[in-house]
């Protein structure tokens, strides 16, 4: 397994080593023990599969209290994933990385606890799928406009398909501070 650092330390990109030939291919889409050998130990106690069309962007989503980290995929099509760093006092708070994922590179995007997940469909449609830390929390479901211009995320798609919450979610700067998740540095950070 390679793993990929991004601009956002904690937000990782994995690529899987993949066995194929003319009769198609195999891949670990996710084993714990290579995960932790590079630091990674999440507890998975939800999975989640979506498909979406063309030009649909879900996000930016996230939960505060109770918080998910996300492993995420993409089994068919294409999409642009992001995530955004909304942790009260952390040195990147509301920066954002993106990767493309799509079922052809097969990459896998761990998003850590505290920060807010979108993407937005790339192909004619895409099978997403997500393992969580958490499990979904209606009174803990929360989210930042995806369009947030404080945020400046580059979106390949001028004009998204998106869900009546979506376009509701407020700005990053409008979320109250105690609905914000909050910034606590690595062990041995100063």
């Amino acid at each position: 397994m390679k793993v990929i650092e991004t601009d956002l330390p904690g937000c990782v990109v994995l690529e899987p080593q993949v066995f194929g030939d003319d009769r198609g291919y195999f891949f670990e889409s996710f084993n714990r023990d290579k995960l932790a050998a590079h630091g990674l130990t999440p507890s998975f106690v939800q999975g989640n599969v979506s498909r979406s069309a063309r030009g649909v962007l879900r996000g930016l989503h996230y939960q505060w209290p109770k918080p998910q980290g996300k492993y995420v995929s993409v089994l068919e099509g294409e999409v642009w994933d992001v995530a955004v760093d909304i942790r009260r006092g952390s040195p990147t708070f509301g920066k954002w990385t993106a990767v493309v994922l799509s079922g052809e590179n097969r990459r896998h995007f761990w998003i850590p606890e505290g920060f807010a997940h979108g993407f937005a469909v790339l192909s004619e449609y895409a099978t997403f799928t997500y393992l969580c830390t958490e499990t979904y929390d209606r009174d803990a479901d929360a989210g930042v406009r995806w369009n947030d211009a404080q945020l400046a995320i580059d979106w390949p798609v001028a004009e998204p398909l998106l869900s009546e919450k979506d376009t509701r979610a407020p700005l990053l700067v409008d979320v109250p501070e105690a609905r914000l998740p909050v910034y606590v540095p690595a062990k041995g950070a100063s």
